[in-house]
């Protein structure tokens, strides 16, 4: 069963190993190794924001990865959200967490549009989020500065609609994993 369960304090460990892992590490802003007391700092100012919601996705019991919802505005009807999975998880994974996170910002929460910011050079992520309705509304030229110098930030969104469109379609070729 594919769920996603509130993040807890307990969980800071597993996902830090995630988070610091360098797959993950070279698709986000912050690409540095983040050390446990840095960890713990971040997840006590975030986890009382009242527009911030951090999820973690299991298969089962078993967690695979982290869904994050920031800026969550429900009288404007939009959210910014992003994710990032245990570099060892079954295929499908990533494709799963999509799915929850968009049923729930979009069917459970009820906004009118979800976004989020991807990495130029992020291509495979890019491309899935297309494949679920979602469109590029932007490009932020050289905006982020790492090891290899500048990279744009593509900044993509769904509104509600078109993914009621989409999720049946998604749902049935997820049904093999």
């Amino acid at each position: 069963m594919h769920r996603l369960c509130p993040l807890e304090t307990n969980d800071l460990e597993t996902i830090l190993k995630w988070r610091n892992a360098l797959s993950v590490r070279e698709n986000m802003y912050t690409q540095n190794i983040i050390s446990l007391e840095q960890h713990r700092s971040w997840w006590e100012k975030t986890r009382i924001k009242e527009d911030v919601q951090y999820f973690l996705y299991k298969n089962g019991d078993v967690p695979f990865g982290v869904v994050a919802f920031t800026g969550i505005d429900k009288y404007q009807g939009h959210a910014s959200w992003a994710f990032y999975a245990d570099p060892d998880a079954p295929k499908g994974t990533g494709s799963w967490m999509e799915v929850l996170a968009l049923d729930f910002a979009l069917i459970e929460i009820g906004l009118n549009k979800l976004y989020c910011e991807v990495l130029s050079y992020n291509v495979g992520v890019i491309n899935k989020h297309k494949k679920f309705g979602f469109e590029i509304e932007g490009v932020f030229v050289d905006q982020f500065k790492n090891q290899n110098g500048y990279a744009d930030i593509i900044r993509l969104a769904i509104f509600a609609s078109a993914w009621r469109e989409k999720r049946d379609e998604i749902l049935e070729k997820l049904k093999k994993y």
